[in-house]
């Protein structure tokens, strides 16, 4: 997809960042890191994106909500390879998300167990020195 084909509409930078809720430095700093492209510039033209590349965008929007790092979307795309072939990425994906679900289910337990901490601690103050809140 880095050939531009005929009559496809090319984006700049700011259109696509304006209607995305991006700035243009994010997304400069997503290529730069190579987890996305642009087309190719020509005579210093700016950055332009066709619709295949805004796709892309909003999937590392996505990616980025889920709670994955750069490096891991540097690995997807390193998955996704020259190819374009999603299924590569996939199974990859899946098991990120899943470290992510782990990573998750396992500060879930330490804030239930510190919210039972604070409580039981909370009932000890109320009972030791009554209901006394100063206001």
């Amino acid at each position: 997809m880095d050939i531009l084909t005929d009559g496809e509409e090319v984006t700049s930078i700011g259109e696509v960042a304006s209607a995305l809720g991006l700035t243009t430095r994010t997304i400069r700093y997503w290529e730069e890191v190579g987890i996305i492209e642009s087309v190719p510039r020509s005579d210093g033209a700016t950055r332009g994106f066709t619709p295949y590349y805004v796709r892309r965008i909003k999937f590392i929007i996505k990616l980025k909500e889920l709670g994955l790092t750069i490096r891991e979307m540097q690995e997807l795309y390193a998955a996704y390879g020259e190819a374009k072939q999603t299924e590569r990425m996939v199974p990859r994906l899946v098991e990120i998300l899943d470290e992510h679900i782990e990573k998750i289910d396992e500060k879930m337990a330490s804030l239930a167990s510190l919210r039972s901490d604070i409580s039981s601690y909370r009932q000890h103050m109320v009972k030791k020195f009554g209901n006394k809140t100063g206001a």
